[in-house]
């Protein structure tokens, strides 16, 4: 078409110097300058020929007068035009007409120094734009100008100018984001490199130079561009010879960073082509290349040889193809693919020498492509491949793998769902892929020379200890390191780098998996550290990083392991590497250490002997506590009987430094006071951390020796306590740190006589002085005095005080000590009448001669203390409503009653702690629940409004809180208790008012709560089940009644339980499997299983339910009523309109329904049954799954067993019509296969065994498969049981009976008929089950849910019910288990097919013959860069053929059509895609069809009211409008042949195109049809239309391409 314009213009006018000075008139335009390139080609023909001498003359006119100035004035506006400016698009589309026709121009001139005077100028503005921001668009129209003129300079002449253009060129490319980057890749670049020399060479040192990291997507551009002079193939390089790029090895890691690293996929593609044209390139020369990695004796990143061109080629055929098929994404496809990858690892290693063959870094980069896939799948994948690598093969070592272990492989391993369990494996077996890691990481250690080992396991730790992990892959990969076999590896490095990782571990909130990863990091040190490299100084300062109350807890396996391992290596331990911190030379003795450790921590240095000194660190004391009790176990561990007097001499070897301080306390005032705290210090977490866990608490003689040595001091611990804290000591704000110290002191020591038996302690002997004291103060201060700091802070002392007593009285209120002497009241019932209700603490004033300025400056901080005051207040108000005994003294006859504003106005002290509740924090609000829970059952009844606003202030803290151990649980379970107490249920229960629903509503949210929350349902029903079940005080079921009342709490926790997440399933998982572990894992030990599994919500309410009497009227009344709303539960369950599928909630919660009905069976009489029996037969009608039918078919048994009377009600569940049978039919059928269990209770069998025959044989003849099958199952067990009881009876009907058996037994062939008979006998409810003796918890939790096929949540161990303590197992106990051969049965159902049948097939294909293959357009040769291709948009840039196909889609409304033509003209490359709106590419439905195709095709929006006139331009433009139409003159489409340059108009989807339009249309084309339907989608017909333009077009050419 161009070709026939240019003859057009040239037959008007012969002169060609009119027709430039024509087209160069006018303002510049695309159109015009385009038409000037077509006729100066056309120009430039006749040149070659010989003809036109005035043409260079009028080619440098042009050239000077046009093309330069309109460049220039291009070159001169900055990217950010003003709105008078072009657009971008028209704009880059004159540009590049320019830059054509100037290059034209320079041909037609015949003079390089025209050419080299533009580029020299081009070249100043390129490198000018570059410098200054916003000139993007200048350096784009100096790139144009050097691509149109570079092609024209001299190699030997301007080799100078070609080289500092190609060096402006590569450094735009290579460091750019914008146009003119693209432009120097993509044109400018191939264009200079295709000349050869200088420019050539310049390229190419700039890309192989060392350099950053930087982007490799534009390199591979280039790279790409210049593939035909990099990689030229036999015959294409002509001129000067070009590098070659096979034997660079910054070509190749440049190739291998686009394959493995590169975010997008046209990156990746350019990589791969490279690759694959080196190879085509290596095969069709034929001779040897070899490029080093430059490593000393490592393979060769690439190499080629004549006589392993076979291999090589099937090696690199297949590499190809796995990197082809990953982009698909899609793991149905990758994994038949995954065999090749093992092969590519055979081909790769020789078998002679063991060594690599190719660079291992190849096989690197398909696992990186793997791990960094979006789908979870894939990359889960390439984990578990690469994982299994050393089971099935040995292969050499490389640098490259561990460099890939400790870098993408351990970013994957953060990915907490690769954890997962596989299908069909059980909760609690633990992580698949947490297992191959370990046995991975132990081989490839195993294998690793012995100087590797160190630098590559610190590394390994290093990168543990660089990131936030998630508690699941922190966990396993810290079992990992502890299955490393033992080796001297690390040294104090690597134990730094331990203790981070440990820091890691502390970030979880998950406590179990938090303290198993902290155990297997102590078994990681154990095992590979270098003792003689680190001190016991280190290992000490390393093992204080573990939490004792997590991991490391004195008994347990752990502790044992450490002791051992301790006293193995206690003379080969180094010495510290500069001064340690016990200031003494180490010895290598464990004993001297902890000696000298324990002096140097009880002398305190000189500088913090100060009375203003701050508390100190509590890290030192627990230090010296963990050591000491080691050193003790390692002394213990060296005999093996046990010798209580050589413990106790090396407890004193310790402990005698801090036994003299302590026993100093009381006498010597001068003690400096960081002395006195560390010592007591040391001695709280001595206490604390001495009692072992587990077993060996019995044998334990530690404790009661440290006892007996602290119980020395008691008295002048005691003394000292008493003064600190009642004789004005304690007055700055660092002083209330000292006084929690104090108290926490206090309570231990008031403790260990509980532990010994020992009476007369000495501290209680201070219990009145100080109780006294306190009240004193508090009386003082309230006189009117200024509130100094001193004051207010004596005056917190005291109230904390005072608290600490009453809960040490509490704790021992029944002992004998406070029994024979108890305290004086009077001056506590003073305090108390006249204390206001949360007093709050007023902020200190400053004082005019403050001697601590630094102290006055804390008051602003005052908001804790205040808190902490308050909270104290309601400790002791909450210990005097309970226990006012305790304080007040008893007098002669009926004791009076006390004289406290608590008792004798409960309305305000209920309102004061409304009131103490809005200011305390959450951690700070248990005592005011404690209150609560005593006031409000009295204030229920006269003042329920005020009780309602205190559940309602209480539920919204709760509620607000976050899921912490520390405060969210205790507060929760206060809350239940106070909320849920027995006798407030009971009142509210009798009144009905507001309580009662609130109370109702907050159980309901509670029970939401749970499915965030887990555990907080837990909380609330053992609470009730316990309170329900415990007697009331006159020895009557009293607090029974308000299970009734609130029977909806049972009824809920039946059925309770949601569908988990997948990463809380993940978290239930890992939990169960550390649990399974058992003692072997400290963590199990040390941490309190808290039971707040969802699992235990309904384990509770089983039990709660095993414990009932049926004896009793009540329980057996709340029973039946928990019947009837369950029946009515699963009533509303099935009528649900929510789809019922397998595992849904909807089937586990009707499951679980009648899993207790089942418990409940045993506790029903006849006359409860006949109130319940039809919607039990009612049931067996509803299509249920399997788990259902199966407990809904042993209910049924179990009542015609025991109750045989309810018989005529089971024959008329057969009497129904068969449609409303269908199926169904099936549960009534399997009723009858267990007819000896039935029958058993029958005096009279003979009739119905009769009616069972009979039904038997009516319905074996049913159209349904299933159904006979059934039948014939039921058939045959009651015939047996008829030959089995000889009934002569039932003779005359055993002919037919044999003969349908026999039928069905000897049917020929192997079909399914035969199958599935053989399986449903086999099946285990018909071939083992037996529905008495396997009735039991076990069988209806576990066993039956499990064979059912039920999801593994479902499956409820009967260890549980075991370990739930919370409720006695009662006399039913015997009934948990299964006692016959149904819990060894695995899985299995008649009716699908056989399991594994074919599961093995592909694995056992060591290779697929063909695997799915997804076409990605790529052409052999580099991509097209010829200047005058005029690029279109995006789509341009990826080097694909650009048709001259227009698709018209204005007409069509709906996304998902435009959307799937969108893809389908990208596929096929189509010119542009027309449609009515653009905003249709934001469209969701047309996203989800495009699939990205958008992107890479030009869109052009034409609204429908315009399509006349588009029509009419396009038809000017030399474009054929077609219509895809059926009119009475359109064309088969079999018949038609597409001009090349065709226009496809589609129609609406309904009314097709209008009249008015298809009068525009140069031609109609219809596609043949066969059926009957009229007409086919809009976007099918497209389609067709599409590819047939697409194959025509190909046919023209000579051939499809690739």
């Amino acid at each position: 078409m161009e070709w026939v314009l240019a003859e057009a213009l040239l037959g008007q006018s012969r002169d060609p110097r009119v027709l430039l000075r024509t087209l160069c008139r006018g303002e510049a335009s695309a159109e015009r300058v385009e038409t000037l390139h077509f006729l100066l080609q056309r120009l430039e023909d006749e040149a070659a020929r010989g003809g036109g001498d005035a043409l260079p003359e009028a080619a440098r006119e042009v050239a000077a007068g046009y093309l330069v100035p309109l460049l220039r004035r291009l070159r001169a506006r900055p990217a950010g035009a003003p709105d008078s400016a072009p657009p971008a698009r028209p704009r880059r589309r004159l540009l590049r007409a320019a830059g054509a026709a100037l290059r034209s121009c320079a041909r037609l001139a015949g003079g390089p120094p025209l050419a080299a005077a533009l580029a020299e100028e081009a070249l100043r503005d390129l490198l000018a734009a570059g410098a200054v921001p916003g000139l993007e668009g200048g350096a784009e129209a100096a790139v144009e100008v050097l691509a149109a003129v570079g092609p024209c300079l001299r190699p030997r002449e301007d080799g100078p100018l070609l080289q500092r253009v190609a060096e402006a060129a590569l450094a735009l490319a290579l460091a750019g984001d914008g146009e003119a980057a693209a432009l120097a890749a993509g044109r400018l670049l191939p264009a200079l490199g295709r000349g050869g020399g200088a420019a050539l060479r310049a390229v190419w040192g700039g890309l192989v130079a060392p350099s950053g990291p930087g982007r490799v997507g534009p390199r591979l551009q280039v790279l790409s561009a210049l593939a035909e002079r990099l990689l030229p193939a036999p015959g294409e390089g002509e001129g000067e010879a070009g590098p070659d790029a096979r034997r660079c090895a910054r070509f190749w890691r440049t190739v291998q960073a686009g394959l493995a690293d590169a975010e997008d996929a046209l990156t990746r593609k350019r990589a791969r082509y490279l690759l694959q044209r080196a190879v085509e390139v290596s095969a069709e020369q034929g001779v040897p290349c070899t490029c080093g990695s430059g490593e000393a004796n490592g393979p060769s990143l690439f190499w080629w040889s004549e006589e392993k061109k076979d291999e090589l080629l099937k090696f690199w055929e297949n590499y190809i193809l796995i990197m082809e098929t990953l982009e698909g994404n899609q793991i149905h496809v990758i994994k038949p693919v995954l065999p090749k990858l093992n092969n590519l690892f055979d081909s790769a290693v020789s078998e002679g020498t063991g060594r690599w063959l190719l660079h291992p870094s190849w096989h690197l980069c398909v696992y990186k492509r793997m791990l960094e896939s979006e789908n979870k799948i894939l990359a889960k994948e390439g984990v578990t491949h690469f994982l299994q690598l050393h089971e099935a093969r040995v292969l050499p070592l490389s640098p490259e793998f561990s460099e890939f272990i400790i870098g993408p492989l351990m970013d994957a391993l953060s990915e907490s769902s690769l954890y997962g369990r596989s299908p069909g494996q059980q909760i609690g077996s633990g992580s698949p892929l947490g297992l191959k890691l370990q046995s991975f990481l132990a081989a490839y250690v195993s294998l690793l020379p012995e100087e590797l080992k160190s630098s590559f396991l610190l590394k390994f730790i290093q990168k543990m200890s660089s990131r936030h992990w998630c508690a699941v892959p922190i966990l396993f990969l810290s079992k990992a390191l502890a299955s490393v076999p033992r080796c001297k590896a690390l040294g104090l490095e690597g134990l730094l780098a331990l203790r981070g990782v440990l820091q890691c571990t502390m970030a979880t909130h998950q406590i179990l998996l938090r303290g198993a990863a902290q155990c297997h990091l102590l078994h990681a040190a154990m095992n590979l550290v270098n003792v003689e490299e680190v001190s016991l100084s280190d290992i000490s300062a390393f093992l204080t990083s573990l939490r004792q109350e997590e991991s490391l807890g004195r008994g347990t396996s752990l502790w044992t392991e450490l002791c051992d391992w301790l006293r193995a290596n206690e003379s080969c331990f180094g010495r510290p590497s500069t001064c340690g911190s016990i200031g003494l030379q180490e010895t290598c003795s464990l004993n001297a250490y902890v000696k000298s450790l324990v002096q140097e921590y009880i002398t305190s240095p000189a500088w913090e002997t100060g009375e203003n000194c701050r508390m100190p660190d509590w890290a030192e004391a627990r230090l010296v506590a963990l050591m000491v009790l080691l050193a003790v176990d390692v002394e213990g561990r060296k005999t093996h009987h046990s010798e209580r007097q050589r413990t106790q001499n090396v407890l004193r070897l310790f402990l005698d430094p801090l036994l003299d301080a302590l026993a100093k306390l009381g006498s010597n005032a001068y003690l400096p006071l960081r002395k006195t705290d560390r010592c007591l210090q040391a001695l709280v977490t001595l206490l604390r951390t001495c009692s072992p866990k587990g077993a060996s608490a019995r044998d334990d003689e530690v404790s009661p020796l440290l006892q007996d040595l602290v119980a020395s001091a008691a008295e002048s611990i005691s003394d000292f306590l008493l003064r600190r804290l009642t004789l004005n000591e304690l007055s700055t704000v660092a002083d209330l740190d000292r006084c929690q110290l104090y108290l926490q002191v206090f309570a231990e020591l008031a403790g260990l006589p509980g532990k010994r038996g020992e009476r007369g302690s000495p501290v209680l002997r201070i219990i009145s002085p100080l109780r006294d004291a306190s009240i004193r103060h508090l009386q003082d201060t309230d006189s009117g005095l200024v509130p100094t700091l001193g004051r207010q802070v004596q005056r917190a002392v005291s109230m904390a005080a005072l608290a600490a007593v009453c809960e040490v009285c509490e704790a021992l209120g029944q002992t004998p000590e406070l029994q024979r002497d108890p305290p004086d009241a009077g001056p506590a019932e003073r305090l108390l009448a006249a204390l206001p209700l949360s007093q709050r603490l007023q902020k200190p004033q400053p004082e005019e001669q403050s001697s601590l300025p630094e102290e006055s400056s804390s008051s602003p901080g005052w908001g804790r203390i205040a808190a902490q005051y308050v909270h104290d207040q309601w400790a002791c108000l909450s210990f005097l409503l309970k226990e006012p005994h305790t304080l007040l003294p008893a007098s002669e006859g009926a004791p009076p009653d006390p004289v406290l504003p608590a008792t004798q106005t409960p309305v305000r002290t209920l309102q004061a702690a409304l009131a103490a509740l809005t200011v305390l924090p959450s951690d700070r609000v248990l005592p005011v629940f404690r209150c609560m829970k005593l006031l409000v059952p009295q204030l229920l009844a006269s003042s329920e409004s005020v009780c309602v606003e205190a559940f309602d202030m209480a539920w919204k803290i709760i509620s607000t809180l976050s899921n912490t151990q520390l405060v969210f649980w205790p507060n929760l379970k206060a809350f239940v208790q106070f909320v849920f107490d027995t006798q407030v249920l009971t009142i509210a229960a009798k009144l009905k008012g507001q309580a009662y629903f609130r109370i109702k509503e907050i159980m309901h949210e509670m029970i939401e709560m749970s499915a965030v929350k887990t555990g907080v349902f837990n909380t609330l029903v053992t609470h009730c089940c316990q309170s329900w079940l415990v007697p009331a005080p006159d020895g009557s079921q009293g607090s029974f009644s308000n299970a009734a009342n609130y029977s909806e709490l049972v009824l809920e926790a039946c059925v309770f339980g949601t569908v988990f997440r997948r990463d809380q399933r993940l978290i239930q998982d890992v939990q169960t499997f550390i649990e399974n572990l058992g003692h072997d894992c400290a963590a199990n030990v040390v941490i309190e299983n808290t039971k707040r599994e969802d699992h235990y919500v309904r384990v509770c309410a089983v039990k709660f339910l095993c414990l009932l009497d049926d004896s009793s009227v009540s329980h057996k009344a709340f029973m039946e009523d928990l019947a009837i709303k369950l029946l009515e539960k699963e009533a509303l369950v099935s009528s649900s309109r929510t789809r019922c599928y397998v595992n849904s909630q909807q089937h586990r919660v009707k499951n679980r329904v009648w899993q207790v009905l089942l418990v409940l069976f045993p506790r029903f009489d006849q006359n409860f049954l006949n109130r319940i029996i039809d919607k039990i037969l009612q049931a067996g009608f509803i299509n249920n799954q399997a788990s259902i039918k199966y407990y809904i078919e042993w209910i049924i048994i179990l009542i015609l067993h025991k109750f045989p009377q309810f018989l005529p009600k089971f024959w008329d569940c057969f009497s129904c019509g068969e449609d409303n049978l269908k199926t169904s039919i099936c549960t009534f059928l399997a009723v009858l296969s267990h007819w000896d269990i039935i029958t058993q209770n029958l005096t009279e069998k003979t009739l119905a065994l009769k009616q069972a025959l009979v039904l038997a044989l009516q319905w074996g003849c049913s159209h349904n498969f299933s159904v006979r099958l059934y039948a014939l199952v039921a058939l045959n067990k009651v015939w047996g049981v008829c030959k089995t009881l000889q009934m002569g009876e039932l003779d005359a009907l055993a002919s037919v009976i044999e003969s349908s058996l026999s039928q069905v037994e000897s049917t020929p062939g192997a079909g399914n008929a035969k199958k599935n008979w053989q399986r449903i006998q086999d099946h285990f409810f018909f071939a083992t089950f037996h529905p008495l003796r396997d009735y039991c918890l076990e069988t209806i939790f576990h066993i039956l849910p499990r064979l059912a096929g039920l999801v593994e949540d479902e499956w409820i161990a009967i260890d549980k019910f075991a370990k739930f303590t919370d409720l006695p197992s009662g006399a039913g106990a015997h009934r948990y288990l299964s006692a016959t051969q149904l819990r060894e049965l695995r899985p299995g159902d008649w009716a699908q097919q056989d399991a594994g049948a074919r599961s093995g097939e592909a694995d056992e294909q060591s290779e697929w013959t063909d695997v799915q293959k997804k076409i990605l357009p790529w052409r052999h040769s580099a991509p097209d860069a010829d200047l005058e291709l005029l690029l279109q948009d995006r789509a341009a840039k990826l080097g694909k053929a650009i048709s001259r196909l227009i698709v018209v889609a204005s007409l069509i409304d709906k996304p998902t059509n435009l959307g799937g033509l969108c893809r389908t003209c990208e596929v096929f490359g189509a010119a542009a895609l027309v449609v009515g709106s653009l905003q249709c590419v934001s469209d969701k439905q047309f996203q989800q069809l495009s699939v990205s195709a958008e992107q890479w095709l030009p869109l052009v929006e034409v609204k429908p009211p315009q399509l006349a006139g588009y029509l009419r331009q396009k038809q000017a433009e030399g474009y054929t409008v077609i219509g895809v139409e059926q009119t009475a003159r359109s064309t088969a489409l079999t018949q038609y042949c597409f001009p090349e340059r065709s226009l496809l108009l589609l129609g609406n989807e309904r009314e097709g195109i209008p009249a008015g339009l298809i009068q525009q249309l140069d031609v109609c084309v219809e596609i043949p049809q066969q059926g009957i339907t009229r007409s086919l989608n809009v976007h099918v017909s497209g389609a067709l239309l599409v590819w047939e333009y697409t194959r025509q077009q190909l046919h023209r050419r000579g051939g499809p391409q690739a």
